[in-house]
């Protein structure tokens, strides 16, 4: 059965993967292991390295040195038919020409199996989508949401090992991309079956994700949980591209953090005195308009229904600031500030140049 619980999920092991395009080096020695059973987002820019690193799993791409396990299995030298996985495309790829339900059996047809059991299992699956009436209907006639429904239905009927994202959400609007990630993200929890996705989108890994692999320039920089990714980066570069973050000079010394001339308490287990980067989340700058606090001035200020959110002028540079409606309102534009800072959202990282 497709809808069953996957009790034998499978792991997948990278050894020093490496992949060169001509002179361009795209994969630098990536070592990794994907638990089974878990969603894992490869994260980055453009160029960073991640989908070629998907493909190589795939077996689209053959790496240039390194291996690729799936299970305990070497696929490394594998064709991808013949390591089981599936992959579901930004472009959807399915065939205009032919209905949701010949596009779901087309994989099945290929394996020849009897019709009675294609019949059967693309029944399963499309209930399993939540498209059991669209069998007759042609890809066109369905919105972009059912497209990318069809797509995983066909995806997942093959019983794979393990399923692979590539941008898949990427032609949808905003709002249909939550709803739809939403849906992913819970279909792949009730499977239990091993995936691995690929998205520019820091707010799409977030949310799908229990282990996120964030890459740069064809490295891992960082492998960890949303939360710990967001709360300890392990570099300026992860700190900016997971979610938002004022990235500011200052010391750091005896549990005392001085940015400018307003120092105030702060403890971090192994950061070490001198010069360091202070990570301060927006939603963890409070602003006052009076008190102790480092000096700014407002330079935008917008109303955002559940926020107020500003860009303020200090002597360290701009920095954005998020709070939570208050009975003080929106402050106008000019309004000169003093803030403070909540323990909870700053991360001191080493100073960088």
């Amino acid at each position: 059965m497709v809808n069953g619980k996957n009790r034998q999920a499978t792991p997948v092991r990278l050894e020093r993967v490496t992949k060169r395009f001509g002179g361009v080096l795209a994969v630098d020695e990536v070592s990794l292991g994907i638990p089974a059973g878990q969603l894992v987002t490869f994260l980055g820019p453009s160029g960073c390295g991640k989908t070629t690193t998907l493909r190589m799993v795939a077996g689209l791409e053959v790496p240039t040195s390194g291996r690729v396990f799936i299970g305990d299995e070497d696929v490394t030298p594998l064709p991808a038919s013949n390591r089981s996985v599936t992959m579901v495309f930004q472009s959807y790829a399915l065939f205009p020409h032919l209905t949701v339900y010949e596009n779901v059996a087309y994989g099945l047809r290929i394996a020849k199996l009897p019709e009675a059991a294609i019949a059967r299992q693309v029944a399963d699956v499309l209930e399993l989508v939540g498209l059991p009436q669209v069998g007759r209907r042609y890809p066109a006639l369905l919105s972009g949401g059912q497209q990318q429904r069809v797509a995983l239905a066909r995806a997942l009927v093959m019983k794979p090992k393990v399923l692979l994202f590539d941008e898949p959400l990427s032609n949808l609007d905003a709002k249909l991309r939550k709803r739809v990630r939403a849906e992913i993200r819970e279909l792949q929890q009730r499977l239990g079956i091993t995936s691995i996705y690929v998205t520019h989108d820091q707010a799409e890994a977030m949310a799908l994700s229990d282990v996120i692999v964030v890459m740069n320039q064809g490295r891992v920089e960082q492998i960890g949980g949303p939360a710990d990714l967001y709360r300890t980066p392990a570099s300026r570069f992860v700190a900016d591209f997971i979610g938002e973050a004022n990235l500011l000079s200052g010391t750091y010394r005896d549990g005392q953090v001085t940015i400018d001339h307003f120092t105030f308490p702060f403890r971090q287990d192994g950061a070490a005195a001198g010069p360091v980067t202070v990570m301060a989340r927006p939603e963890a700058v409070v602003v006052r308009t009076d008190g102790a606090g480092l000096q700014g001035k407002i330079r935008t200020a917008f109303f955002m229904g559940m926020t107020n959110e500003y860009l303020i002028e200090t002597p360290v540079g701009e920095l954005g600031a998020v709070e939570p409606l208050s009975v003080r309102g929106l402050l106008p534009v000019g309004t000169d500030v003093r803030l403070q800072f909540d323990d909870s959202g700053l991360y001191l990282l080493p100073a960088t140049p």
